[in-house]
């Protein structure tokens, strides 16, 4: 299993390699830059180099990142929108130099411009992001939302407007998080609900297009909105949403990673992924979550 966390890069973007590897993950997702700045400070050769040397001895493992919150591709503000889409190439050329083949983007917020608008104004942005970036060869991945407020790509057939408005589909995917489909109303919990969310998913977007989950129960019910991460079996889905997740033979490929709430020891990261794993194994004895 590619099973995973999100981790900190404190002390160096390698560090995060080195973070999940002392847990045992085969699959990180990190930050590149600060996750609430606009300014990064360029990468020291010796930063690349350690990481892609680390990066390296991390095989078989996945490694991806996700994109600051600040960016809004769908922002109806210039500025806004103009420092959106630079901080996103600045982020696939840090991407492209360390070797990680994806990045995960919250689609953004018309703040009241219209879902339509919204949506052809984030394809327009991917467009100039992607034309900005030939030759990296870095893949976005579109991450579902909860649908609070303004935003986009709560529902999937928000997700595949994006995408049929992407000329170089190649560079784009989608990250599915369990928390925020959940809160948007997918109801995964039972056989019925969850055959029902990947059939419309695979029906509006493709499941080809599916390259990454994060992993997180919800702190509330279906159809909520609420984006509240809580650890694995301790929340409104439970353990038998991601029991069907963790043995769908069509996922066993992708990288999956917690984004719940630990400490700097990650002690919870441990215990999630041993209540993941004993779903996949079928273990009989009961796992306990963390508190």
């Amino acid at each position: 299993m590619n099973l995973g966390a999100h981790m900190s890069t404190a002390g160096g973007v390698h560090r995060a390699l080195e973070r999940g590897r002392s847990i045992g993950c085969n699959a990180v997702q990190l930050f590149v830059k600060s996750n609430t700045q606009w300014e990064a400070r360029p990468l020291e050769d010796g930063e690349i180099a350690a990481f892609r040397r680390l990066r390296r001895a991390f095989r078989p493992g996945y490694v991806f990142a996700h994109t600051s919150y600040l960016i809004n591709l769908a922002s109806p503000v210039p500025g806004l929108l103009e420092k959106s889409r630079d901080s996103l190439v600045t982020e696939i050329e840090r991407c492209a130099a360390l070797g990680i083949p994806a990045l995960v983007l919250h689609p953004g917020s018309h703040r009241g411009d219209g879902l339509e608008a919204g949506i052809e104004r984030v394809a327009e942005s991917l467009n100039a992001v992607f034309t900005a970036t030939p030759k990296a060869k870095v893949r976005i991945l579109l991450e579902n939302t909860a649908g609070a407020g303004n935003t986009i790509g709560s529902r999937f057939s928000e997700i595949g407007g994006i995408i049929r408005g992407v000329r170089r589909k190649s560079r784009v995917g989608v990250c599915f998080d369990t928390c925020h489909g959940f809160a948007a109303g997918y109801d995964i919990r039972t056989t019925r609900g969850y055959d029902a969310t990947f059939a419309e998913f695979d029906a509006t977007i493709g499941l080809k297009q599916l390259r990454a989950f994060h992993l997180n129960d919800s702190l509330r019910g279906p159809g909520e909105h609420l984006d509240r991460h809580v650890h694995i079996g301790k929340g409104m889905i439970g353990l038998p949403g991601f029991r069907r997740i963790v043995n769908d033979p069509r996922f066993f490929d992708l990288p999956m990673t917690l984004e719940t709430p630990k400490g700097e020891e990650m002690a919870e990261d441990v215990e999630n992924l041993a209540v993941l794993r004993g779903l996949r194994r079928g273990a009989a004895k009961k796992m306990n979550p963390p508190g």
